[in-house]
C-alpha cells in the first residue's frame, strides 16, 4: 500500500462528508415517513432510525473488516483483520488517517439498509425489520461493499473482484448501495405480501411536506456522498459535486414534465422523487462524466424511474414506497450509462471510455457484469433471508393491528393525537378532558 502524508484539508473534508451522509438515514426517515398513511408514521421512521443502531454496532464490530478486511477470494475480507476496529490505529487511506475512512463508511452501510425498508411500509413487524436489517447487512451488503469499494493496494491488500477483476465503475455505490437495496426490496415485498387494500383503496402519502423536507435534506447530505467519496478536497470533489447538483436538478424538471404529459399535472410528489432518482444515478457516474453527461443521465432518470413506477401495478409487487421503481431503475439507469458517457479523460484512459467517446462495447460489458451480479445475489439473499424469518418470528403484523394502524400495534404511539386524552404524571391516571374544564381537577379521572 503507497504511503502518503495525512492531509488536514483532506481530513476534515472526509469529516465533514461522513456527518452529511450519516445525515441522510434521518432525512430518509422524513422522506419516507411523509409518503405513507398517518398511522404508519412512526413505524416507517422507526426502521431508518433502528438501522443506525443495529448497522452502526456491527459495522464497528465485524462490518468493516467484511468490507475492507484482505480479500478472500476477491468475495469477502477477512473477519479478523479489523474486528471490533482493531488495526484501525494508524491506518491511512490515501491522504486521511483510518478512523476517518471507517466512519465514512459506515454512513455508507446505513443508509443501504434502510432504503429498503420502504417497500415494507404499513405491514412489517418491528422485531422482524430489526432482525432483517442486522442479517442483510452481514449476508448482503457488507459483501457487496467488499466487491465494489474495495481496491487493490487500498486499505487492504486484496480488493473486491467487481472492482478489481471486472473493473466496473462505481464511484460512490450505484450497485453496491442502491441496485443492492432496489434487488433486496423486491424480494421483501413479494415475501411479505400487499398491504390490505393495495389496489383497490387510496394508500396516498399523508405529509407532503415531511415528504418535501426529506427530500431537500437527502439532496443536501447526498454531496458528501458523491463529492466525499473522492477521499479529498480536490478536484475530483468538485466535479462530483456539480454532477450531484445537475443530474437530479435535471431528474427533477424531466419527472415534472413527464407527469404533465402523462397526467396532465405536475406535482410535489413528483418533484421530490425526481430529485432523488437523479441522485440515484449520477451516483455511481458522477466522477466519469462531464457535467453536460450528468443532466443526460439526470433526463433519462427522470422519465424512466417515473414510468417504472407502474411496474408494480403491471406485476402485482406492493413496492410500498417505490424503491423499486427509483433505487433499482435509477441504479441501474446510472451504472449503465457510465459505458456510454464515461470520458476517457475521467475514467483513466479510452479502454475504461464509454461507447460515445470512443471507448466501444467494454466497460459497457463491465458495468453490465456489476450490475446484475448484485442485482441477482441481492435479490436471491434476500428471498431467502426473509423466508427464513417468516417461518421462524413471523414477518407480517395481524391483519388487525395493520388496519388499525401499525404505530399503535408496534410501538404504542401515534404520529398525531388530536384526542382529549391526556396523562398525568402525578397520579398516574389518564385525565379525559372536558373542553369546557381548565384545570386537572376538573378532568374527568380513570384509573390508568
Amino acid at each position: 500500500m503507497t504511503i502518503l502524508e495525512i492531509s488536514a484539508g483532506d481530513t476534515a473534508w472526509v469529516l465533514i462528508s461522513a456527518a452529511l451522509v450519516l445525515l441522510m438515514t434521518p432525512a430518509l426517515a422524513f422522506f419516507y415517513g411523509g409518503m405513507v398513511r398517518s398511522k404508519s408514521v412512526l413505524n416507517m421512521m422507526m426502521l431508518s432510525m433502528a438501522t443506525i443502531g443495529i448497522v452502526g454496532v456491527a459495522w464497528v464490530l465485524y462490518g468493516f473488516s467484511f468490507a475492507f478486511g484482505d480479500s478472500m477470494g476477491g468475495i469477502l475480507g477477512n473477519p479478523t483483520d479489523f474486528f471490533g476496529l482493531s488495526h484501525v490505529a494508524g491506518l491511512e487511506v490515501g491522504t486521511i488517517p483510518g478512523y476517518v475512512f471507517v466512519g465514512f463508511q459506515s454512513a455508507f452501510a446505513i443508509i443501504a439498509v434502510a432504503l429498503v425498508s420502504g417497500a415494507v411500509a404499513d405491514r412489517m413487524k418491528f422485531a422482524a425489520w430489526c432482525t432483517f436489517a442486522l442479517a442483510w447487512a452481514t449476508v448482503v451488503y457488507f459483501p457487496a461493499a467488499h466487491w465494489v469499494f474495495s481496491f487493490d493496494d487500498s486499505v487492504s491488500a486484496k480488493g473486491g473482484f467487481i472492482a478489481n477483476t471486472v473493473k466496473a465503475i462505481d464511484f460512490a455505490g450505484g450497485t453496491a448501495i442502491h441496485i443492492n437495496a432496489g434487488a433486496a426490496a423486491l424480494a421483501l415485498a413479494l415475501v411479505l405480501g400487499k398491504r390490505i387494500g393495495f389496489g383497490k383503496v387510496p394508500m396516498r402519502p399523508h405529509n407532503l411536506t415531511l415528504v418535501m423536507l426529506g427530500a431537500a435534506l437527502l439532496w443536501f447530505g447526498w454531496f458528501g456522498f458523491n463529492a466525499g467519496s473522492a477521499l479529498g478536497a480536490n478536484e475530483l470533489a468538485g466535479l462530483a459535486w456539480v454532477n450531484t447538483m445537475a443530474a437530479p436538478a435535471a431528474a427533477m424538471l424531466a419527472w415534472l414534465v413527464t407527469e404533465r404529459i402523462r397526467d396532465g399535472h405536475a406535482t410535489s410528489l413528483g418533484a421530490a422523487s425526481g430529485i432523488v432518482a437523479g441522485l440515484v444515478a449520477i451516483t455511481p457516474a458522477c466522477s466519469t462524466v462531464t457535467p453536460i453527461g450528468a443532466i443526460i443521465i439526470g433526463i433519462l432518470a427522470g422519465v424512466g424511474c417515473s414510468m417504472a413506477l407502474s411496474l408494480k401495478f403491471k406485476f402485482g409487487y406492493d413496492d410500498s414506497l417505490d424503491v423499486v421503481g427509483v433505487h433499482l431503475v435509477g441504479g441501474l439507469i446510472g451504472t449503465l450509462a457510465i459505458g456510454f458517457l464515461a470520458t476517457p479523460e475521467l475514467a483513466g484512459g479510452l479502454d475504461s471510455a464509454g461507447l460515445f467517446y470512443g471507448g466501444g462495447l467494454a466497460q459497457l460489458g463491465r458495468q453490465a457484469i456489476g450490475a446484475f451480479t448484485v442485482l441477482i445475489y441481492s435479490f436471491v439473499v434476500t428471498w431467502l433471508i426473509a423466508k427464513a424469518i417468516d417461518a421462524t418470528i413471523g414477518l407480517r403484523v395481524t391483519p388487525a393491528a395493520e388496519t388499525s394502524g401499525i404505530d399503535l400495534a408496534e410501538h404504542a404511539e401515534v404520529g398525531y393525537d388530536f384526542s382529549k386524552v391526556q396523562y398525568s404524571q402525578y397520579n398516574k391516571t389518564l385525565l379525559i378532558a372536558d373542553p369546557t374544564k381548565t384545570t386537572e381537577d376538573d378532568a374527568t379521572k380513570v384509573t390508568a
